[in-house]
């Protein structure tokens, strides 16, 4: 590492340590011709990714965006900020993990109904309302139903209300 002092290319690492939650290495260096100390920071670069709407524009992904939609979905309801927190990163990694440089919105909509789906049904339905843009109760109702579907093959001690014969 060059010294911004001197510009000299010979410094060596006093000490070093994770900050930002290991995301990020602090560097303490000194310069071996003029003796004076200075810091680098090292972290992993990051490959920006952009999001392509449904109408084609394309803008940076802000994972606060998709914190927000979800907070929305889960209100009122028992699930906590932590456990939000937790499908955010989950759902940032995932996206990180397949390298792309653009992603549809749809595909990160998927993954954020995937996750709200394993921890509260209303919360999905709330955002599978919004995301999916129904427009009468006709199409809500069939998500419901296609809900409870889910929830039957999933689990065989959840049994599904017969209706009363007429």
């Amino acid at each position: 590492m060059k010294c911004p002092f001197c510009d000299n290319l010979d410094t060596r690492v006093v000490d070093s340590r994770p900050t930002d939650e290991g995301q990020t290495i602090r560097r303490r260096r000194e310069c071996e011709q003029c003796g004076r100390r200075f810091t680098t920071y090292e972290k992993i670069e990051e490959i920006p990714l952009f999001v392509v709407k449904k109408d084609g524009t394309r803008q940076a992904f802000d994972r606060a965006k998709i914190m927000n939609g979800i907070i929305r979905a889960c209100e009122k309801r028992p699930v906590p900020l932590a456990e939000i927190e937790k499908i955010v990163i989950d759902i940032e990694k995932g996206l990180s993990n397949l390298m792309l440089k653009e992603m549809d919105s749809a595909l990160i909509g998927e993954h954020v109904m995937d996750h709200l789906k394993t921890i509260d049904d209303v919360a999905y339905v709330r955002f599978a309302s919004v995301y999916r843009q129904f427009t009468d109760a006709e199409s809500f109702r069939n998500e419901v139903e296609r809900l409870l579907e889910t929830n039957t093959e999933k689990s065989p001690s959840f049994k599904k209300k017969k209706e009363p014969e007429k």
